[in-house]
């Protein structure tokens, strides 16, 4: 039987193409953010982040500030549970991926196959092969040493509150039925074409319901105020998942935020946010 491995679509586009420029480039993000890292949250029960899913060199600075915390944290989650829109979308409100394993130039990265059964999941190939916006994930989870961890994408074609609810809940039995760690990785931009002072005050109306927990408020502020965040359907889940399974008291972080004017001067720029859950 062929391993099915989904090779890498935006490696050489959306970060570079070969491991060791890979590696330099996490590394000198790294470093120049090590400053400005907040490790307050190490030392709690971390349980996931909103993370941005641009080109590295845009939005790469803000990611690694969740990936040292997590680190930090010395906690170990067996899996990490990518939720990622589908930018171009599909028949289906929202699925996994057929294939076994996830490559990138650092390597391949197994899908847990028992989770997304668990889950009831299902799983298909097309609406994820031409998506980046889970795999540009990927090089931050194998830079941090994490090549032993497994893989659970799910792209969300509809992103609704009831579809959210659906699969925080699917989660959550999926949890039960394995026993598995997981560390959930809600993948979205938030306010796309702006000038950065209008999208930073765009921004800020959804992330006062963030900090709320509503994720209905979310849903009904973005479409109340046409917001571009393109995501809110996994920031909603990670939502409904740790209000319903998590009875200490849960709160999200912002962990740094930016625009891609910052890395070349716009005054259309997209906005990125690093928010980290935990209780």
């Amino acid at each position: 039987m062929n391993t099915k491995i989904r090779r890498a679509y935006v490696a050489g586009k959306f970060y570079p193409g070969s491991s060791l420029e890979i590696t330099n480039l996490i590394e000198n993000l790294r470093e120049n953010e090590l400053p400005r890292i907040n490790f307050n949250p190490q030392n709690r029960n971390i349980i996931g982040a909103i993370l941005p899913h641009a080109g590295h060199v845009y939005s790469g600075n803000h990611v690694v500030h969740f990936f040292e915390a997590l680190r930090s944290s010395h906690q170990n989650p067996d899996i990490f549970l990518i939720l990622h829109p589908i930018h171009r979308g599909g028949m289906t409100d929202y699925a996994s991926d057929e294939n076994q394993y996830w490559s990138t130039p650092l390597g391949k990265l197994e899908l847990d196959r028992d989770f997304i059964k668990a889950m009831d999941l299902n799983s298909e190939e097309e609406i994820h092969k031409w998506e980046h916006s889970a795999e540009v994930m990927l090089p931050f989870i194998q830079f941090y040493n994490y090549h032993d961890k497994k893989i659970v994408p799910i792209g969300m074609c509809w992103q609704h509150p009831e579809t959210s609810k659906e699969i925080a809940w699917k989660i959550t039995q999926a949890i039960k039925l394995t026993g598995k760690n997981i560390c959930i990785l809600a993948s979205s931009d938030f306010s796309h074409f702006v000038e950065p002072e209008k999208g930073k005050l765009l921004d800020q109306k959804a992330i006062e319901q963030i900090l709320r927990m509503d994720p209905e408020g979310l849903y009904n502020t973005i479409r109340r105020n046409n917001l571009s965040i393109c995501g809110y359907g996994p920031i909603m889940t990670l939502i409904y998942y740790a209000t319903s399974n998590y009875t200490n008291v849960i709160k999200a972080e912002i962990l740094s935020r930016g625009h891609s004017g910052e890395v070349y001067p716009s005054d259309s720029v997209v906005d990125y946010i690093s928010m980290i859950f935990y209780s």
